[in-house]
């Protein structure tokens, strides 16, 4: 686009005489001057009124369609950018303050005055005070509370940088520098809370401090324990870097003291050092317990190390792993091994043995994955584990007989039918007898139930109809050793494998429309890898038994039918006008018989000879070679039996102690009544199985559990005390002989305060189940107190009532469990043992626990603990005591309650002397 010349737009005009009128020219100054005088551009708007500036003008000016284009910074002149850069402002960031009864700004001393409840933010920093002074030239900001005659000092500053929280009595901050001094203040650094008299604030990441405490106490005024520090370096979420430090208790010094320290402030957790617990045992000397170290490995798995050593050469090394992954899984993994030595070497008690045990819990989140689920709960190692170990965190299982380990997979196909299949590894040791079974692994699988007769639209109804089938296969690879033989290759050479098809066939329809019949056959396969001859050696004298490898099997089949019924009856005691407190009571009977018949599969059965000494007779003796398989061996005699149930259901509808309610109460009165018999019509004696009773109740609002049995046997005994085929009434005695009956009890009882959860005692719970113990403390609970976590929010104040009524929250935990024996004109209680443990506040910090019990066959009182527990504030006190028995012991432990501080502490034991 080319400009054109200013020439070339201008129009030649003639000159020409003008003819003029001086009364209009009069006129028209005149009107001008007039205008001008009193006239305005715009119509004042009227006072108070508010123009609306979301109207816009009605008339738009189009702009040129001609646009000039912008020119680029590079065609643009040099000298529009000014070499020489701007003045900074007066301040960086914007003030915006506020201030209850004024705000004043001096303009000679270009100073800004706030009072009462003054607020300033100032970019990431915000002060609150009662009174605040900037000052615009010095660039600084000073802020103090307010003196009151009455109230004395208010409305101190409370400074806030980012997460760091200040509260001080008074402070200058530059907002140049960003450096502060600070006086007498008090913030928040990790669990702990710094009380310093000045504090010089470096930059938002570093402050130096001069004569501050460092503690976790809650009352910051008068702290009961405080650290002091001389000199300190505080680096707010990571560090504090001291010099001469030492602990003060109630303003008294303590010789506990370092030259220099340091204490992590991470929020996140952190590696360090585990401090271990000092003591001595009489046959072991000195030691040192469960020190190591912690590693934070990642968010989702950390690792503590831990170990154990004393001075007669016993060590121990304990692995303690959790790990978690939010919606997928958690779980935790514990090895622990101890070297452990009686006496010394020379000498005739000198022993040495060696003991461990592997513990792992894993389980996966329902969220993880809806077809398929892996769980895993481990706890095996050597038998005498817990009986020998001397470290302090296994006192509460030493009493286990048995522990137990399954790892499972399992995996589910959705459709029709549905396809199931896991696959299983279990474990069961016996430590007294120290044996030991494995399943390495158990494969079941199984396809869901089909109705192959059944329409697809509507319900099944009929015998046709409800004609259904299964499939169902399992495998074992089965496993019997001992503790000495465990994972050598002596273990695996007995193994025992196979596989078990079944395929069960059932149907179930109503008979005379209160009647409920059903009737199934089961189709049973066993496949085995291994079987057995057995032979006569007349020169040994005995049966000779040969393994044979080989694939074999057998094919098993039964049938069974049932009939039942259920029965309701109501009894009714109320009657007009009346109130009683027992409504009605209702009883339910469930009646029931079977029929079943095995048959007889003889054909797997072989027999060998016995030949006499002399060798004039011999007797055949049949065995399968089945035996020794893992799903046994199939049925050598044919059995025709009936069996007879009825179970009973008794409640009661009572009234209400609340007014309020519309409808009476039920109660349980008996639950599961049960009488069972028997009767083989194939036997040829003692066709008639004992009577076998049990039930149940539930007493005082189902905080007491009864449960009871009985077994009844209608044959009498001889003069050998062994049964005969005649019935007892016939041979002079009652219908029927009591052989046996027990009778169990527990009873839960708690005041309204004592019945809340408790996290400390439900750690070392978890800790017995662990380690296969019971899921209560009625023997007792692992005490662990250097290592044990404080967690849960802490109890509410309670508020003090004019008259003294303090309750004291309580619990109690009995159980009573009693059993017969008369099976052989014995006689005798078998057993009788009464159990009990319970938990007493004496006071707000006070608490006592004890768990105990009694034998009352043998007269003599079980393994006792007594515990006690002392509220320090922000320390706490721990005493557990074993006063007899051959484990008797006890143990001290005072410390202070935070994480960070939990090495702060003194533990003294008397550990038991444990012989190998």
């Amino acid at each position: 686009m080319a400009f054109q010349k200013p020439s070339h737009t201008f129009t030649k005009i003639h000159l020409k005489a003008l003819h003029t009128n001086n009364f209009k020219i009069l006129f028209a100054l005149s009107f001008t001057v007039f205008i001008n005088t009193l006239s305005f551009a715009q119509d004042i708007p009227k006072k108070g009124k508010v123009i609306d500036r979301s109207i816009k003008d009605s008339l738009i000016i189009e702009t040129d369609s001609i646009s000039f284009p912008e020119l680029s910074k590079k065609q643009q002149d040099s000298t529009l950018t000014d070499s020489i850069p701007p003045e900074k402002d007066l301040l960086e960031h914007i003030v915006k303050y506020h201030a209850t009864d004024y705000s004043r700004f001096s303009q000679k001393k270009q100073k800004l005055y706030l009072y009462n409840e003054a607020k300033i933010d100032y970019g990431d920093m915000n002060i609150t005070a009662g009174d605040i002074t900037i000052d615009y030239i010095k660039n600084t900001v000073y802020a103090k509370g307010i003196t009151d005659s009455i109230e004395g000092y208010t409305q101190k500053p409370v400074f806030t940088q980012g997460s760091n929280i200040v509260e001080p009595d008074s402070i200058i901050f530059n907002t140049e520098t960003q450096k502060a001094l600070i006086y007498n203040s008090k913030t928040e650094q990790g669990e702990g809370t710094v009380i310093a008299q000045i504090t010089k604030k470096e930059n938002d990441s570093v402050y130096f401090l001069k004569n501050a405490k460092y503690t976790t106490a809650e009352n910051l005024d008068d702290p009961e324990y405080y650290i002091k520090l001389r000199k300190a370096k505080i680096v707010p979420g990571k560090k504090i870097v001291t010099g001469l430090a030492n602990l003060f208790i109630y303003d008294v010094p303590t010789p506990l003291g370092l030259p220099f320290g340091f204490f992590p402030q991470s929020e996140k957790q952190t590696s360090g050092v585990i401090i271990p617990t000092f003591g001595e045992q009489n046959d072991r000397g000195y030691f040192l317990q469960n020190g190591g170290y912690y590693f934070a490995i990642s968010d989702y798995i950390d690792l503590a190390v831990l170990g154990d050593y004393y001075t007669n050469g016993s060590y121990g090394t304990r692995l303690e792993s959790t790990y978690s992954k939010r919606y997928r899984f958690r779980g935790n993994v514990g090895f622990r091994y101890e070297n452990l030595i009686t006496s010394e070497r020379g000498f005739p008690d000198y022993a040495r043995s060696t003991i461990y045990n592997l513990r792992w819990s894993h389980s996966q989140d329902s969220k993880a994955s809806p077809s398929s689920r892996f769980s895993a709960s481990v706890n095996l190692g050597s038998s005498t584990y817990y009986r020998s170990s001397v470290n302090q965190i296994n006192s509460g299982a030493f009493l286990n007989n048995t522990l137990s380990s399954s790892v499972s997979y399992s995996k589910t196909f959705q459709g029709e039918p549905q396809v199931n299949y896991s696959v299983t590894a279990t474990h069961s040791q016996n430590t007294n007898t120290e044996t030991i079974n494995m399943t390495l692994p158990t494969f079941q699988g199984s396809v869901g139930r089909m109705y192959p007769f059944a329409s697809k639209t509507g319900s099944k109804k009929g015998i046709i109809q409800n004609i259904n089938l299964q499939y169902n296969i399992r495998g074992e690879n089965r496993i019997q050793t001992t503790d000495s033989l465990f994972f050598k290759k002596e273990m695996f050479e007995d193994a025992k494998a196979g596989f078990q098809h079944t395929i069960p066939l059932s149907t179930n329809f109503k008979v005379f429309k209160y009647f409920s019949l059903s009737a199934s056959t089961n189709f049973n396969e066993v496949w085995t890898f291994k079987t057995i001859n057995r032979s006569f050696d007349p020169i040994e004298r005995e049966a000779v038994t040969e393994d044979v490898n080989g694939f074999d099997s057998y094919r098993t089949y039964n049938f069974s039918t049932s009939l039942g019924t259920t029965i309701y009856g109501m009894f009714n005691f109320e009657k007009e006008g009346t109130d009683n407190k027992i409504k009605a009571i209702r009883h339910v009977i469930r009646p029931s018989i079977s029929y079943n018949i095995n048959p007889a599969f003889d054909k797997y059965y072989d027999s060998y000879e016995v030949v006499s000494a002399d060798g004039l007779t011999t007797t055949d003796v049949e065995y399968s070679r089945f035996e020794q398989g893992v799903f046994g061996t199939p049925n050598k005699n044919f059995s025709s039996s009936m069996g007879i149930s009825v179970s009973n259901n008794l409640e009661a509808k009572v009234r209400d102690r609340d007014s309020t309610a519309t409808e009476p109460k039920k109660i349980i009165l008996l639950n599961n009544l049960n009488f069972s018999t028997s009767y083989n019509f194939a036997g040829d004696s003692l066709q008639w199985s004992p009577v076998r009773m049990s039930g149940g109740t539930q007493l005082f609002k189902n905080k007491m559990s009864v449960n009871f049995g009985a077994t009844l046997d209608p044959y009498a005994l001889d003069n050998n005390n062994k049964k005969i085929d005649k019935f007892n009434i016939n041979n002079g005695g009652s219908l029927f002989r009591l052989t046996s009956a027990n009778l169990t009890t527990s009873w839960s009882l708690a005041s309204k305060k004592g019945d809340k959860k408790d996290d400390k005692k439900d750690s070392s719970i978890q800790e017995n189940l662990r380690s296969g113990g019971r899921d209560d403390d009625l023997f007792g609970v692992s005490e662990d107190f250097a290592n044990q976590q404080i967690r849960g929010g802490e109890d509410k104040e309670q508020t003090p009532s004019e008259l003294y009524n303090y309750k004291i929250p309580w619990s109690l935990r009995i159980a009573y469990a009693v059993n017969y024996s008369n099976s052989r004109r014995q006689n005798e209680i078998s057993s009788h043992s009464l159990m009990f443990s319970g938990d007493i506040e004496l006071s707000e910090k006070w608490s006592f626990g004890a768990s105990s019990g009694y034998d009352l066959k043998n007269a003599g009182f079980t393994y006792t603990q007594l515990r006690f527990e002392r509220d320090l504030l922000s320390w706490r006190m721990n005493f557990s005591w074993v006063p007899f028995s051959t484990r008797s012991s006890w143990n001290f432990f005072i410390g202070i309650k935070s994480s960070i501080l939990k090495d702060l502490k003194y533990e003294k034991r008397r550990q038991p002397d444990i012989t190998l």
